[in-house]
């Protein structure tokens, strides 16, 4: 039991910190597609830096390390019970450690328990087989990448592409829907399962169970072999690109399953992956409970030995550096495509913080002051001195509802996050005085090193993702992509991608 908790233990700390080899190949070759100079350029460059800082401080990659969701296969006659003991005691210890964040909330009274534990979570699936060893593959799901997952039901009408009816044809049109409709908020560029058929629950599992499979491997069905090969080509000329900034590379992976249905439903699913596509997996000897081998480590390795120094010297780009308080004068100032480098403090503030806003007194004055929709990994030293273990974006649009009443009540001039706000926001930015700032989602570790201290938290019933975090900062770097005079590159790069995804109307497979 010690032994197999051990193993367990470092195969989440392996999933969470370190990125497998075929998806550090497919990265690799984003990289040397896109242009340099480009904001997409500037944020692939950021992305492989801290894959490499990951690598060197074993710290998570992203700091939303979302539902552990395990895939254990077993031989007949091991006791299950145990492997599940043995997985739940190694999710708390990680928890504890660091290497995964307090992500498991009560749905009811928002409750965070702490550990990582809790009915539903961790999510572990059992499978028997006739092999002598445990086979076991754990994926690390962000929610920024869960909520871009849609289901399909055929037939239906998609913006841009018309009708898709119930053969592979409407398939295809719903799985290039599907990346169309992520844009940048799932952290493009991005991995894709599709589950074709099954009921609503089944569709949505296999879906998620093509995530498993290497991102380099060909499928076996003749037809969704060629439909993967179609997707991969021409889901890349949306031009969505990277953190949806517009860019060459749109979709990094594409792998498709099937399973029958009942007459009366037809479902596609589609499980959106960001490119932080943590998935790994080990063999386990059943008797010792010793990892004998890693999964998903086949083929070169791409370690990012060389740092990448971010870009910021783009066509037409301006860098400017700011410190709050920030006056409205300087917000006006600032356009979109402008590249923004912040020192001094920062607020962070989620779902629970801006409910808790726009009902109540601030704790702090934030007149001119900057909000981090981030909900960070943090650790609390022997003198209680706390310290930021991962701290990138989280996705901005939950916050919708209540950003631009918020910045108007308190006189917040900034907000950080990621895949860009709607148009209540950006109308509000443009009456108060307001900017938008995207930073690079999943750069966990690059944002982490900007932050040099933690001066104070506010509202730590809400749990520590959801508290107010107070930041000081030097060289936080961020693109304005929503301004105050009603320009928005979201907006912009969601027109764009539209008309070109209309290219694919017409059919493609008989």
């Amino acid at each position: 039991m010690e032994k197999l908790q051990e193993s367990m233990y470092k195969l989440i700390v392996e999933t969470s910190t370190r990125l497998p080899r075929d998806v550090r190949r497919a990265i690799a070759k984003a990289k040397e597609l896109e242009n340099a100079g480009t904001r997409a350029a500037m944020s692939l460059d950021t992305i492989t830096n801290n894959i490499k800082m990951a690598d060197d401080n074993v710290s998570p990659i992203c700091q939303d390390t979302g539902l552990p969701t395990f895939k254990i296969k077993t031989p007949v006659g091991v006791n299950q019970l145990k492997i599940k003991d043995a997985i739940y005691a190694a999710i708390a210890q990680a928890t504890k450690d660091g290497k995964l964040r307090p992500n498991s909330v009560d749905s009811l009274t928002g409750e965070n328990s702490g550990d990582n534990l809790g009915y539903g979570t961790p999510v572990i699936k059992f499978e028997q087989w006739e092999k002598d060893y445990i086979d076991a593959r754990l994926i690390l799901k962000g929610g920024g990448c869960e909520n871009k997952n849609i289901q399909y039901s055929l037939p239906c009408e998609l913006d841009g592409l018309g009708r898709a009816g119930r053969d592979l044809d409407g398939i295809r049109k719903c799985v290039m829907h599907s990346v169309y409709q992520a844009q940048g908020q799932g952290c493009s560029a991005g991995f894709i399962g599709v589950g074709i058929g099954g009921d609503r629950t089944s569709g949505y599992e296999l879906a998620k169970e093509q995530l498993f499979r290497s991102v380099e491997d060909e499928n076996t069905h003749e037809d969704l072999k060629q439909l993967e090969e179609y997707v991969m080509e021409n889901a890349n000329k949306l031009g969505i690109g990277t953190m949806g900034f517009g860019g060459e590379t749109t979709l990094l992976g594409c792998k498709v399953g099937v399973m029958n249905r009942i007459p009366a439903s037809f479902f596609v699913s589609v499980a959106y992956n960001c490119w932080a596509f943590r998935r790994l997996g080990v063999t386990i000897d059943q008797q010792s409970g010793e990892i004998n081998d890693w999964l998903y480590q086949e083929g070169d390795e791409i370690d990012f030995t060389k740092e990448a120094e971010t870009n910021t010297d783009q066509e037409d780009t301006k860098l400017v550096d700011l410190q709050a308080p920030i006056t409205e004068e300087q917000i006006r100032e600032l356009k979109v495509g402008d590249v923004v480098r912040i020192n001094g403090r920062m607020f962070t503030g989620r779902d629970a913080i801006h409910k808790y806003l726009s009902d109540h007194d601030a704790p702090v004055d934030l007149d001119g002051q900057i909000i981090y929709h981030c909900g960070p990994v943090m650790l609390k030293d022997d003198e209680g001195k706390w310290h930021v273990k991962a701290a990138g974006p989280t996705t901005s649009i939950r916050e919708e509802p209540y950003q631009g009443d918020i910045m108007k009540k308190f006189g917040i001039r900034a907000v950080i996050g990621k895949g860009g706000m709607g148009p209540k926001t950006l109308a509000a930015l443009k009456e108060h005085g307001g900017v938008y700032l995207n930073a690079i989602g999943g750069a966990a570790q690059y944002y982490a090193d900007c932050i040099k201290g933690v001066d104070g938290v506010d509202l730590m019933q809400f749990g520590i993702p959801e508290a107010m975090w107070h930041l000081q900062v030097e060289g936080f770097t961020a693109v304005v992509t929503m301004d105050s005079h009603g320009n928005s590159l979201h907006e912009d790069v969601d027109k764009s991608s539209l008309e070109k995804l209309a290219q694919f109307k017409e059919p493609v497979f008989k």
